[in-house]
């Protein structure tokens, strides 16, 4: 890549010339507007201005993928001329500001009148700007260690119900899950700071009984508290967590953002879960939003340690190709010039409608053991359960890491067996 710039590669849709829109999209998020302005000096625009870096033209499609006010004035018609654009923006025009880099390869894009669709599909780093910024504190190997797993996945669950019960049944549940065998306990999304269990309460009488497993065990549980809430708030949970001896915390990264992310992680040393609930609003749509390639880079540079890619074969709307590469890219170096060593990557972490028989697959879209699998009703509601239903995740990973399939290795592991009959119906 150009030297001092980051790049952004984007599908859009338009009834105009792609290489004229992507001229439009370079200079309206850099030195330009729609006029010549005094003061844009023919030195500034080549200091600060972005440079398109390619325009590949694909199929037109017969009708918009979005309306526009703009281009219905002007009377433009069809064809629906799509296109891939790979814009290269100058560093120095961003410094080390995360919201200002997400304005500049989104912001006022989404809203240009040329275009009838847009969505970021990447952005691409090097590490000199990528060293700017926070990194995973805890990371794979971090997570690993806490929890004394390693060579496997991290197994884990959801408290539930979602919401509603009390701080002490709450603790209550985790100290069964404790003894069930869990790697990882996370709260669901909307149970945040709750009036009926708030993490005043929930914190000390949760950690209360992870602190008696461990010192029983020598075995610690991670805890992933929801602290979603204002700035100021987070790092006061996440202080109380610290003192709890706790060793997770966990965020809902849309609804907080990257400024609050970046201040969360600056302020504690715990794991910071990051929850990607209402992604599908940015990148459900093929020609609007943001692609995880995209999101998982800015919020990555906020420093997470876990990052949701939701599941295969479970409740939501991802295409399996789709989780598999959203997995693997938390995998990789984040700057394309990476060393080796970088070691800032993220641990993927599969949820929803998962259970033994999900795993097999679920290795292969993660290309490796460094992931999270959490299964909720896979453990909780298991026949005989929840020890049983974390034992089945075990047999189920030996039967993949032995390359054998789940019903040959069931004749000999009841738990699995059991996890077959009931969730395979």
């Amino acid at each position: 890549m150009r030297p001092g710039t980051i790049e952004a590669s984007y599908l859009i849709e338009t009834p105009l010339d792609p290489e004229k829109v992507a001229g439009i999209m370079a200079g309206e998020q850099s030195s330009g507007t729609f006029l010549r302005v005094a003061g844009e000096t023919d030195e500034l625009r080549a200091r600060a201005a972005a440079d398109v870096l390619e325009v590949v033209e694909l199929e037109s499609a017969p009708a918009p993928a979005l309306s526009s006010a703009w281009l219905e004035r002007k009377g433009a018609s069809g064809p629906w001329r799509r296109a891939r654009v790979r814009i290269a923006f100058p560093v120095a025009n961003i410094g080390a500001n995360l919201p200002t880099l997400a304005a500049t390869v989104a912001g006022n894009l989404y809203d240009l009148g040329e275009v009838t669709g847009l969505r970021l599909r990447d952005v691409a780093l090097p590490q000199s700007f990528r060293d700017r910024f926070e990194k995973p504190v805890v990371g794979v190997a971090g997570t690993r260690e806490s929890v004394g797993a390693h060579g496997r996945p991290l197994f884990g669950t959801i408290i539930k119900p979602n919401v509603g019960m009390r701080a002490h049944e709450i603790a209550d549940l985790v100290g069964l899950l404790c003894e069930a065998g869990v790697d990882f306990i996370k709260d669901d999304e909307i149970c945040a700071d709750p009036d009926h269990a708030p993490l005043a309460e929930r914190v000390p009488a949760v950690m209360a009984r992870v602190r008696a497993y461990r010192e029983r065990t020598g075995r610690n549980v991670m805890v992933a508290f929801n602290i979603t809430d204002e700035t100021d708030a987070m790092r006061r949970h996440a202080a109380l967590v610290e003192r709890e001896g706790g060793s997770c915390v966990m965020a809902s990264l849309n609804w907080c953002g990257l400024s609050a992310m970046q201040s969360l992680r600056r302020a504690t040393p715990l794991a910071i879960h990051g929850h990607r609930n209402g992604f599908g609003a940015f990148a459900r749509h093929p020609l609007l939003g943001i692609g995880f390639d995209a999101y998982q880079a800015l919020y990555r540079l906020a420093g997470v340690d876990h990052m949701h890619v939701h599941g295969i074969g479970g409740k939501f709307s991802d295409h399996a190709d789709e989780v598999e590469a959203a997995a693997r890219r938390c995998l990789e170096p984040l700057a394309v010039d990476a060393a080796p060593d970088a070691a800032d990557a993220v641990m993927p972490a599969f949820s929803s409608g998962q259970w033994a028989g999900t795993l097999p697959v679920t290795a292969r879209a993660a290309g490796s053991s460094d992931f999270m699998f959490m299964a909720g009703g896979g453990i909780l509601a298991h026949p005989q359960g929840p020890a049983a239903g974390v034992a089945s995740l075990r047999q189920a990973w030996e039967a993949v890491a032995a390359g054998e399939a789940l019903e040959a290795a069931a004749a000999t592991r009841p738990e699995l067996a059991a996890a077959l009959g009931f969730f395979g119906r």
